[in-house]
């Protein structure tokens, strides 16, 4: 699996490193950054697609994604693909925590799980909620989770 821009633009470095120079980058051309991590799925026949999205977000100044696509041959109930998509935001958060922290960037994991129960989605909400807070970020789910809600969903 690899990170692409989102003109389609091969992310040739790690996520990391990538990650890194961004923050830099838009630091020396004097934005102040927020990030959002989420990730969407679909399914089409028996596959499973997913994308996962880290945006970065300037603040008034509009923003910029990095993208991974994944899919995945297996049958998943509503509940298990939430979480899922919960567990993918989260593995990328996890990895870039300490980047994070290093440089003083806000960082926000986005769940696209409705907080509405009439919604099949909200079966998952309360285990993502543990897992999420229990990870130690901060999140936000439907209809606040634009990263996974508008970008991911743009891009699977």
């Amino acid at each position: 699996m690899y990170w692409r821009r989102f003109n389609g633009e091969r992310i040739e470095v790690p996520i990391k490193e990538a990650v890194k120079n961004a923050i830099i980058r838009e630091r020396a051309n004097g934005y102040n950054l927020k990030v959002y991590i989420g990730t969407d799925s679909q399914v089409r026949g028996k596959v499973v697609e997913f994308a996962t999205v880290i945006v970065f977000l300037r603040e008034g100044k509009g923003g910029f994604m990095f993208i991974q696509n994944d899919k995945q041959e297996q049958r998943f109930s509503i509940k298990e693909r939430m979480l899922l998509e919960v567990g993918k935001s989260i593995e990328i958060a996890y990895s870039l925590c300490e980047l994070f922290d290093t440089y003083n960037v806000d960082m926000e994991i986005h769940a696209d799980i409705n907080t509405n129960p009439q919604f099949k989605s909200n079966a998952a909400l309360n285990e993502a909620v543990g897992y999420i807070l229990g990870m130690g970020f901060a999140f936000k789910a439907k209809p606040d989770a634009f990263a996974s809600s508008s970008c991911a969903n743009k891009v699977v």
